[in-house]
């Protein structure tokens, strides 16, 4: 008897819960009721080059441009773990594009992640962060893709996702669990100065940080609590490091117009950028005004450090035990490194990037440091830094004992103390590099 009043209460359990979950959702779906028309929009020319500016902020051509294409006509792939999300037409095409949205239909997506007929947009398309733009900004934005770009005939690209993330049902389960819209009206840090203020705005919403700097659950949602802690970029091998370790992208100690100066000319005294984050240097944050550049400077430096310290030369190069292996990582690296980054690892200001205390070099994650090495890479040319200087593949050029000991030896010499990688780390990165989406 006692066992059957567990079992039902079991069941009048999950039923209540399975009545509330299926009222929730119903309630996302009735929200995408379409909006009342609104009036005409009309655009000033200041608006339009506003708006201008705040896309490149927003690299929104960067994902709705795809490789050969017209520009904001869509079609770029955005791969996730779930399946590729295919960037829609931004272009001003009636037919394909967003001619006949209005403002109000823009807004709503950026505010609410839904397209002009209600429809639930995925979050690959980073309205999580959206959300927090201004209805002033979202009308300059649109203003500018309404006046300054080509329309371009071309029907979006179906998404590819596997079940059941394919389903409205679970984007509107994702959208109750994680999602809600940014209240326009919530208070700001007064207490912070307008700098910050400002820099918060820009690197938590428009230029969306976060979507790849932070750590996400099995369903792809950021974590609460782990802002900027740093994760694998989807299906690119590339690690997007931790803004608030000093071991791996914290500029908590950098001046601020170093970082204002890497954001803007993708270079500084501590490295250059290389890989994704190349791309957005080149394609979005070079355009930054000086003040904007200063106030997102202001706002990552005051992120709290959560964990990690500066690195500290450690008195001893090279353990007995890793001795064979040094000596061969010495001769390689004379060879094909030191005219480059020097003798001693010292690099070259505004050149190469020293390999003394470089957290590329040093962090536990080696995936960045496999991928510049195997694929070679460039800093973006920015015009603060018009002709970069680039790393050359050696993935055609030496074998996988050989780079391991080149690179023990970089992690073990001068001074620095990073943990020996192994022949198996590097095979694993290699094959994974084999079988990557171009």
């Amino acid at each position: 008897m006692r066992l059957r009043r567990v079992l039902w209460g079991g069941l009048i359990a999950f039923g209540l819960v399975f009545v509330a979950w299926a009222a929730l959702v119903v309630r996302e779906f009735a929200a995408g009721a379409l909006p009342a028309p609104v009036a005409k929009f009309s655009a000033s020319a200041a608006q339009v080059e506003r708006g201008e500016y705040l896309a490149r902020i927003g690299n929104c051509a960067g994902c709705h441009t795809a490789r050969g294409g017209e520009p904001y006509a869509g079609g770029r792939a955005v791969d996730t773990p779930f399946g590729a999300v295919y960037a829609g037409n931004l272009t001003p095409d009636r037919a394909t594009g967003i001619g006949d949205w209005s403002s109000e239909d823009f807004y709503r997506a950026l505010h609410e992640g839904r397209s002009r007929d209600g429809r639930m947009l995925y979050p690959a398309f980073p309205y999580p962060n959206f959300t927090q733009v201004t209805r002033d900004d979202s009308d300059a934005i649109y203003a500018y893709l309404r006046e300054r770009v080509k329309p371009a005939r071309r029907v979006n690209t179906a998404h590819s996702l596997s079940f059941p993330y394919d389903s409205a049902l679970a984007l509107a389960t994702w959208r109750l669990l994680y999602f809600k819209p940014a209240d326009a009206t919530a208070a700001t840090a007064p207490s912070q100065t307008a700098a910050w203020q400002r820099g918060a705005y820009l690197v938590q919403g428009l230029a969306h940080c976060g979507a790849c700097h932070s750590t996400r659950n099995a369903l792809g949602a950021p974590l609460a609590g782990h802002a900027y802690d740093g994760a694998m970029m989807p299906q690119n091998d590339w690690y997007a490091p931790s803004l608030t370790a000093r071991d791996e992208a914290s500029v908590a100690d950098w001046p601020l117009d170093d970082i204002a100066r890497w954001l803007q000319t993708g270079t500084s005294p501590q490295g250059a950028a290389f890989g994704p984050m190349a791309e957005i240097v080149f394609q979005s944050t070079q355009y930054l005004r000086d003040e904007d550049a200063r106030a997102m400077a202001a706002y990552l430096k005051a992120l709290p450090v959560t964990r990690g310290v500066a690195f500290k030369p450690s008195p001893q190069t090279v353990s007995s035990g890793r001795a064979t292996a040094a000596d061969r990582g010495r001769v390689l690296y004379e060879e094909h490194c030191a005219n480059c980054h020097g003798k001693a690892g010292e690099g070259k200001a505004s050149a190469w990037p020293a390999l003394v205390g470089n957290r590329t070099v040093l962090m536990a994650n080696t995936s960045n440091l496999f991928r510049v090495v195997l694929s070679g890479g460039f800093a973006p040319a920015t015009a603060g830094n018009p002709q970069p200087h680039g790393m050359p593949p050696f993935y055609h050029l030496l074998g996988d004992d050989d780079l391991v000991a080149l690179l023990n030896y970089v992690r073990g010499a001068w001074g620095n103390n990073a943990p020996a990688i192994t022949t198996l780390d590097l095979i694993h990165y290699r094959d994974a590099l084999r079988v990557a989406r171009p």
